[in-house]
């Protein structure tokens, strides 16, 4: 069980990756008020939020301790962002504030899963 629970991590941190990796690549285009989107945003968070749900359930199928409140707080995150990104995805340009956001509350989410203990 501890081998599947590691892959989901790794996956999991894929997702973040790939959430984060799209905010990044359109940082330059942020500045210019031409930023978008990018599919890698989505299917990011798509993936944190599959791999955050199975890795509840796993954790709980090994009657391990949760901390309720700090899952709860990055899934209330990981919602705003996937609904910002959802919403906006197929927008040729995204305001600058609202792009903002989404990476914003990605590091966020980020810190609070490393330092949240």
């Amino acid at each position: 069980m501890d081998v599947l629970t590691h892959a989901v991590v790794g996956l999991h941190i894929v997702g973040i990756g790939a959430l984060l990796g799209g905010f990044m690549t359109q940082m330059k285009a942020m500045g210019r008020g031409e930023a978008r989107m990018v599919p890698a945003m989505l299917h990011g968070a798509l993936t944190m939020l599959v791999t955050g749900v199975a890795l509840v359930g796993l954790n709980q199928a090994q009657d391990h301790t949760l901390n309720t409140v700090k899952i709860g707080t990055k899934l209330a995150l990981l919602v705003v962002i996937l609904g910002l990104v959802y919403v906006k995805r197929d927008d040729e340009k995204i305001p600058a504030p609202v792009f903002g956001t989404v990476g914003a509350l990605t590091v966020a989410n980020i810190f609070i899963a490393v330092m949240w203990v």
